[in-house]
């Protein structure tokens, strides 16, 4: 997986656990300001005092800021799939409409909570790094793959039961929820209310519900 890869190749090679565990809480400051701020808003000292450490800690996990915001991005990339895609969510196999349309409403939810600021943790991202950062942009894309492969898995679990219709393309269908999703993000965060977001989920997944076989 990118985001492991790059995770890995940012990291401090054998650590402890109590260097794992600095290097996270630096990640995790990390990615809180730039959810916020912006990559290009947060500064190393911004991190350094977000994360109560020093700046020789800060510099022994990562070399640079671009090695700290591919590991934000993995951090950014845990936190959604722990969401949405983790065994332990119950969001782990959206493979019925009910599991989908609370998926739905969870983003719906999340997105009022937080007064519809920031968008999307992975897309904010890839939207400020696509252009600068190549190896940035593939991890965010790499990120994106997996949110995609749970979608695609379920609708795909969903066909094979025989509760869509055989025409049903669940892998077109998978991608159409999550750029329905990004899209809706992103006008959620500019209107500052979820209606481009639930008008865009429903229209999908109103159009899955007209491919159940029953």
């Amino acid at each position: 997986m990118r985001t492991e890869e790059a995770e890995a190749g940012t990291a401090a090679p054998r650590l402890t656990r109590k260097g794992r565990a600095t290097r996270d809480r630096i990640a995790a400051a990390a990615a809180a300001l730039m959810f916020e701020h912006g990559v290009a808003g947060t500064t190393i000292e911004d991190v350094q005092e977000a994360a109560e450490v020093s700046p020789s800690q800060i510099y022994h996990y990562f070399k640079d800021k671009q090695s700290l915001v591919r590991a934000v991005i993995a951090h950014q990339t845990g936190m959604v799939l722990g969401a949405f895609g983790s065994a332990e969510s119950r969001y782990s196999r959206l493979d019925s409409m009910e599991a989908l349309r609370a998926w739905r409403d969870f983003g719906v939810t999340l997105q009022k909570a937080r007064d519809c600021a920031g968008g999307c943790p992975i897309g904010s991202l890839g939207s400020e790094l696509a252009e600068a950062d190549s190896s940035a942009r593939e991890d965010v894309a790499a990120g994106f793959a997996l949110w995609e492969k749970s979608l695609r898995d379920g609708l795909h679990a969903m066909r094979d039961r025989g509760e869509l219709r055989p025409e049903a393309d669940p892998d077109r269908l998978g991608l159409a929820l999550l750029t329905t999703l990004q899209g809706g993000l992103l006008l959620t965060q500019i209107r500052r209310d979820t209606l481009a977001l639930e008008a865009g989920l429903d229209t999908v997944l109103d159009y899955i519900e007209s491919l159940r076989t029953s």
